[in-house]
């Protein structure tokens, strides 16, 4: 059984120390890409909030690249246990989304090192744990095992 702070701790551990970007989208693309990107440049891990990254219909990480995902990942962490506050959901169904589109060719996992793997394995651990009622009632459980098994052994 995995506890949420040694979650937090693990992806704190393994990419605490990555440099923030210049920039984290395409930013001369469209006016959307810009606008993700100016708010992703304007936030620290500290700063960045449910309200910056909560909207699935507006949401800056499906538009960074894989290293603005992964300085973001002890923020996305925190995000994944926090409380939603009130007209946002659970983030980590999102996170999952980020974590597990594209399978093995997802662009964070084939960016990232083996700790880092093994870190956010942990995380989705943690996070199915965590939070089983909202993975069930969302019909998601597959797609968490699945992640699951992609981070922690490299297996789809």
């Amino acid at each position: 059984m995995v506890k949420q702070a040694e979650a937090i701790a693990a992806v704190d551990e393994a990419f605490g120390l990555l440099s923030k970007p210049d920039h984290f989208t395409n930013y001369t693309h469209c006016p959307e890409c810009a606008d993700h990107d100016e708010l992703l440049r304007n936030r620290t891990r500290d700063t960045l909030t449910f309200q910056d990254v909560g909207n699935p219909g507006w949401e800056p990480m499906c538009f960074s690249s894989a290293e603005g995902v992964a300085f973001y990942m002890p923020s996305l962490a925190r995000l994944a246990f926090a409380e939603p506050p009130y007209g946002y959901d659970w983030y980590g169904l999102q996170l999952l989304f980020h974590l597990y589109n594209g399978g093995l060719e997802n662009k964070l996992y084939t960016h990232c090192n083996l700790a880092q793997r093994a870190a956010v394995a942990t995380l989705i651990s943690a996070m199915i744990e965590f939070n089983p009622e909202e993975i069930e009632l969302t019909d998601n459980q597959d797609e968490f095992l699945r992640a699951y098994q992609i981070w922690a052994h490299g297996k789809a």
